[in-house]
């Protein structure tokens, strides 16, 4: 994989932008549209240092929106694949929520970089099993062509993202892989620290 798009997933995730819509116009709408949402949300994400308190408290507005479309609870139970079940509920939520907050701190400041000014093609929304597929291509100058694909599932009448999907490489999949090293090496509280402190980076 070139350089940039290991970039991407080590983020975590790969998030763009294009149009503003409610969240509220996603309960009747199609899967695109809740994807739109997202990446408005992340769009107006502002990464910089010497923020000021209002931009902070914009800066979270948005946020707080595009991460709760993200189904962040089956994408931490897959993510952890096998080891879920071998934890306790408070574990289970300790994880979930550290995850919730690298989507927040980590993946969409950095993606919202990287994607900034990329031309975005919307292909047909398809069904695949459970799910529904919103297929993009991006025209990055450098990378050239690169096809990603949002999966998604509805809960409780809201279109909610569980995985991407760039170039074939699912970003739950490599969250699995990155999980799984450290497990296999280490214990729980070793990999919720790793994640407690790339946060706290990320934060500072």
């Amino acid at each position: 994989m070139r350089n940039s798009k290991k970039i991407a997933f080590t983020s975590f995730l790969l998030f763009f932008f294009l149009t503003g819509l409610s969240w509220a116009d996603t309960e009747k709408s199609k899967p695109e549209a809740a994807v739109k949402i997202l990446l408005n949300e992340i769009k107006q994400i502002v990464d910089a240092d010497g923020l000021s308190d209002a931009d902070i408290l914009t800066n979270k507005k948005h946020s707080d929106l595009a991460v709760s479309i993200l189904n962040v609870p089956e994408i931490s139970e897959k993510a952890l694949g096998k080891y879920w079940a071998k934890h306790s509920e408070e574990q289970q939520n300790q994880f979930q929520n550290l995850l919730g907050e690298l989507f927040v701190h980590v993946a969409f400041p950095s993606s919202a970089k990287f994607f900034a000014n990329l031309d975005l093609v919307y292909g047909k929304t398809k069904s695949k099993k459970d799910m529904m597929v919103v297929p993009i291509t991006v025209i990055h100058e450098k990378e050239g062509e690169v096809d990603i694909d949002f999966r998604m599932k509805l809960s409780e009448k809201r279109w909610l993202v569980v995985d991407v999907i760039l170039d074939g490489i699912s970003m739950r999949n490599n969250l699995r892989s990155q999980f799984y090293k450290i497990l296999k090496k280490k214990d729980f509280d070793h990999l919720v620290h790793k994640m407690g402190k790339k946060l706290k980076e990320a934060k500072s």
